[in-house]
This record gives C-alpha cells, structure tokens and sequence, in this order.
C-alpha cells in the first residue's frame, strides 16, 4: 500500500493494521488550589492495537492503554503543596466487535475498562473499572466523521471513592491527500460523583510516510480545556504522537492456528 492508502485506513477507527501508538502529551495546569497555575506535566501513552480481521468487515479489537507519568503535578493535603509523580497509571482497555460497510457505515460495541495497576495511590484510583461502549462513523474518499462515547464504574477494588464517568469523542477528519491528515477529536468526560465535566477543543495534524519497509505516522495535537474541574485541571495539552505500523503477529496466529483445525 502507498503511504496515502496506510493514512487512509490509519484514520478507520476499525482499521485491521496493526500499530504501536507513543504519545507524547504535555499538559499545563491551573485551578484554586495553591500554586495550581505553575504546575506541569509530562505522560508518555503507549498504545498498542492488534486488531483480528474475521473477514465480511469484520474486525475484533482488544487494545490497551499504558500511561507512564513522567511528571505528574498531585496535591497533597498534608502538605499544602504539590508534589511530581513519577510511574506508571492505572491501564485502560476496551475489547470491541467492529464492522465497516462497503457504504462507508462503521459500527464497533463491546467494553471499556480500566485496570488498578498504579504504581502509587496518586497516580490511579483503586478501582476496578468496567462499562460499555460504541462507535458510529462514516467514511468517505476524503473525511471521516464519528462518535465514539463509553461509561465506566467501579465494580472492584480497594480505592476509597465511588467512580462514575462518561467519555464522550466525537472525531472528524479531513484527509486531502499526499498522505497528510488534519482531524479534531477531542475526548470530554462527565465525573457523575463530582458532578463536574473536563472538555477540550483539540486539532491535529498528520503525515503518514513509509521509512525502510516500515509506515511511520507522525503528528501533532493540541488541546484548549474550556471546561476543567475547579479546584485543579488541565488548561492546555501539546502531544506529539508517533505510530509505527508493524506486522500483526496475533492475527497471524489466529489465521495459522485456524487453519491447522
């Protein structure tokens, strides 16, 4: 495939390629707490995808999410201050069945979730997290538009608060050609226990080139919260994304051990 038809299906959230996904996300603070406007932080989001393509457009996915803090601004009441974290966050997931017409039409349902796996009682909840998801999307020759929301509650774990939150992605991208991407996809969430919503306006832009025999997508994003929880939240986050597409070792297994049954 050229490196315009690798953007093209990069850009199918039900694509069948296989990827690492590295972000890169930095993010600038602010909120009443003291000394809340001078915090930063750094994350680094690995995002692996080896989506099952079971054929007739159809695909299975189970795609993780690994959130390493480098630099994680967290207030501690004792103290009256802020302290940086550093390790790694509680690992989201979600396990989908997703279909793509030849109309253009995408579907995908299943369930997202997120793992107690922090390294410290800052940097995650305690909590097991478990709810349920869709995707509606059209895709055309040059854009694609969805929305892509889920709900996740506690249903384990030894945390102390209750979690109730909606995601909701809405996502549209504009693809020209010459293998280049220009999107909006931002990701607002609604704290049901807080009663208080996190919504960013975000932009981004891509380009899929093809360096040895390996497609490399890189590209930039930034976000401006417009709504943030008071007391301390994101103002704005600058992500600097890199995605390999390698090959699919679990769907060739799949296919080989198909086969010799």
């Amino acid at each position: 495939m050229s490196a315009n038809e690798i953007s093209r299906k990069l850009s199918n959230p039900n694509t069948s390629l296989a990827r690492l996904t590295f972000k890169n996300q930095f993010r600038w603070f602010e909120g009443s707490l003291p000394d809340a406007d001078g915090q930063r932080g750094y994350e680094l989001l690995f995002q692996p995808s080896f989506p099952i393509k079971l054929g007739g457009g159809n695909t299975f996915f189970m795609r993780p999410a690994f959130p390493l803090y480098f630099s994680q601004p967290e207030y501690d009441a004792n103290k009256g201050k802020f302290t940086q974290e550093l390790g790694l966050g509680d690992i989201g997931f979600d396990v989908a069945y997703g279909h793509s017409s030849e109309s253009g039409l995408i579907l995908s349902a299943g369930v997202a979730g997120t793992l107690p796996t922090a390294t410290s009682s800052e940097l995650g909840s305690g909590k097991l997290l478990l709810g349920p998801e869709f995707l509606i999307a059209k895709m055309a020759k040059k854009y694609i538009v969805g929305f892509f929301p889920n709900h996740q509650w506690d249903v384990a774990g030894w945390g102390d608060d209750d979690i109730s939150v909606t995601t909701l992605q809405w996502f549209a991208a504009y693809l020209p050609g010459n293998a280049w991407s220009f999107s909006s996809s931002p990701i607002s969430t609604y704290n049901w226990e807080s009663e208080e919503w996190t919504v960013p306006l975000n932009f981004s832009v891509g380009k899929t080139v093809i360096l040895g025999d390996t497609p490399w997508k890189f590209s930039a994003e930034i976000n401006y919260y417009v709504e943030r929880p008071d007391a301390f939240g994101p103002q704005w986050m600058v992500g600097i994304n890199i995605v390999p597409v390698v090959e699919n070792v679990f769907a060739r297994w799949f296919q080989k051990n198909g086969q010799d049954e």
